[in-house]
């Protein structure tokens, strides 16, 4: 999801259920990956692109951020985590009832519940040990059927040259705006010799100024 003004972000996981609900699932190994303020962005990016022009805001569905952590990053040894707005009125707390809601789910947390074998599954790799017949079913496609595996391997490969191209495209982002604030040449000029099209070039000159 792009943000226009400043840092956009790849989703692991984007759908919408059948009431319009939005949903934006992240999965982290890493607990810094997981801070409050990435829980914030991403939010903020899932509500920006819900309302079409001419949408009412009192029409924007319900939007959910869940991460789902390799450790328990909250601490406080529960399956989940739910983040929610409050209104302080005196020593009371209100809910806001905005409709945005943050969810935190522990992956170390192996209770005897949905959540605890859900958790187990995440990390389990022997389709056979798995809870979850759906899991299993598409665990044992991907690892054991000639099909699945070929399919994998070419996700993961494809995965690997997107990454790669991604890394490219993100160094001559960086050489071309050191040759933006340079101000020695065109950005016709710096868009031929970085390879980015004209209009990435623009948006580049637009945040630096906005920056400077």
């Amino acid at each position: 999801m792009k943000n226009l003004q400043g840092r956009s972000a790849i989703l692991d996981v984007h759908a919408v259920d059948s009431t319009k609900k939005e949903f934006d699932i992240e999965i982290q190994r890493k607990d810094s990956g997981a801070g409050a303020k990435r829980a914030r962005h991403n939010s903020s990016l899932l509500d920006a692109h819900i309302l079409k022009t001419g949408d009412d805001t009192e029409d924007i569905p319900d939007s959910y951020v869940i991460f789902i952590t390799e450790n328990d990053v909250m601490q406080g040894n529960q399956p989940i985590y739910l983040v929610e707005r409050y209104v302080t009125i005196g020593e009371n707390k209100v809910l806001f009832g905005d409709s945005s809601h943050i969810l935190y789910v522990n992956g170390k947390y192996r209770g005897d519940d949905e959540i605890g074998k859900l958790m187990h599954d995440f990390s389990c790799t022997n389709p056979e040990d798995m809870n979850y017949e759906a899991l299993a079913k598409k665990a044992r496609y991907y690892k054991q059927d000639e099909k699945g595996v070929a399919a994998m391997c070419k996700i993961m490969e494809d995965m690997r040259r997107e990454a790669a191209q991604q890394a490219e495209q993100n160094k001559a982002k960086k050489m071309a705006i050191r040759m933006i604030k340079a101000g020695k040449m065109s950005l016709e000029d710096i868009a031929d010799y970085t390879e980015l099209s004209l209009d990435t070039i623009k948006e580049l000159e637009s945040q630096s100024m906005q920056f400077a």
